[in-house]
């Protein structure tokens, strides 16, 4: 292993440290987990090192997609761009998540 590259948490595959779209890569484009390295975006600060579970996606006013991940250990919540070789199938299961479980039960919820 070289150290332009990481081995994932979650599903052990290797990646590379270079993608489009993001200058600090921390999260595996496969499953998009990630590992809790940083205080500040590339700062590699951070002492916890627990594995940072994707939860949520979310997009901003220009249309960029990030990923938002939870630490497992102390649950610091931190957004992640979304790069260029990222699962699109695994972001957008992702983004599927509120729609399949909603806070109330659906027939809860006003009809037509």
């Amino acid at each position: 292993m070289s150290t332009e590259e990481f081995r994932c948490i979650r599903c052990r595959r290797m990646v590379s440290l270079y993608a489009l779209g993001t200058a600090h890569r921390n999260h595996c484009p496969n499953c998009l987990w990630s590992r809790h390295v940083d205080v500040s975006p590339g700062d590699r600060r951070a002492e916890c090192g627990a594995k940072m579970e994707p939860v949520a996606v979310t997009v901003d006013g220009s249309g960029e997609w990030a990923v938002i991940h939870r630490c497992h250990a102390c649950g610091v919540l931190h957004a992640n761009r979304v790069a260029g070789d990222d699962s699109l199938v695994m972001l957008m299961a992702l983004a599927a998540r509120p729609l399949a479980a909603p806070p109330v039960p659906i027939e809860y919820l006003p009809g037509p």
